[in-house]
């Protein structure tokens, strides 16, 4: 099953060009499920303000034509019925969703956890998707909000009793970081740890892997260090061999244009990997 995760950048940007450049390389690498964060989603009356048509979804628009399944959980009402959240793409039907909003501790921002349950024709699948607060000094939130996540992949996919898990999404925080550590085994927080192969590092091809990359000029205008921050985690292989991360790489990395004039599909670079499933 092939997996990707990427950061849209919501409609930033010059949004139709960049979504012509997403599309192209969904078309491109058949991902069966596709994780996006910083998705804006319209329900109910237009937004007046910014001119946008009632039924405006950018998950939807993306996947258009291409025979995906759409999920999606909001992490703020912007305003006038305009959604800022999580979305999922799946070949495959949706059988089951949830959506929960993270700790967010009095920072000002909020932000959600989207779990959707996969019907892939050899087990059902459990996917998580998720974007934590993206403040540099925001690391006391953050592993707060990966501590709920764990707890709720452990209640809605347990251990032995369910595929394992894959849990995707742009995490705001380097390998180093404590939020990261604690995700991968190596931080414990009150008391408690977990363990997620970061599909980078077991299947990737080296390298830093950095999806925040100041060789991308729509990440370059922000001025901060390059780094990874967007991850696939899984909790496997299990026992029987299912869901073993395998050619882990980078991806919607491609620009076009010259010079100044270059457009990327993002601000950030995604991740796609094959987990095996059977």
């Amino acid at each position: 099953m092939r997996v990707a995760t990427l950061n849209i950048w919501n409609r930033q940007g010059p949004w139709e060009a960049r979504a012509r450049l997403i599309r192209r390389e969904l078309e491109a690498l058949a991902p069966d499920v596709v994780g996006l964060q910083e998705v804006l989603r319209l329900e109910g009356p237009g937004d007046a303000a910014s001119g946008s048509a009632a039924g405006s979804d950018q998950a939807k628009e993306l996947g258009q034509g291409l025979g995906y399944h759409v999920a999606y959980a909001s992490a703020w009402e912007i305003g006038w019925g305009l959604h800022f959240g999580n979305a999922l793409l799946s070949r495959y039907p949706i059988v089951e969703t949830r959506a929960s909003l993270l700790p967010h501790l009095d920072s000002g921002e909020t932000r959600s956890l989207l779990y959707a349950l996969v019907e892939h024709p050899k087990a059902q699948v459990p996917v998580f998707v998720t974007h934590l607060n993206w403040k540099f000094h925001h690391g006391y939130v953050r592993v707060r909000q990966v501590a709920y996540i764990a707890e709720q992949v452990m209640a809605l996919a347990p251990v032995e009793t369910s595929f394992p898990p894959i849990l995707m999404g742009d995490f705001n925080a380097p390998p180093d970081a404590d939020e990261i550590r604690f995700l991968r085994g190596l931080h414990v927080l009150d008391g408690k740890s977990v363990f997620f192969n970061d599909a980078w590092t077991y299947a990737g091809p080296g390298g830093p892997g950095y999806t925040f990359d100041r060789a991308n000029g729509f990440t370059l205008m922000n001025r901060e260090e390059s780094r990874r921050i967007d991850y696939l985690f899984v909790r496997g292989p299990d026992k029987h061999g299912r869901a073993q991360p395998t050619d882990t790489r980078l991806a919607f990395t491609a620009c076009e244009g010259e010079g100044d004039a270059r457009i990327w599909p993002s601000d950030h670079f995604g991740l796609v990997c094959d987990f095996t499933v059977g």
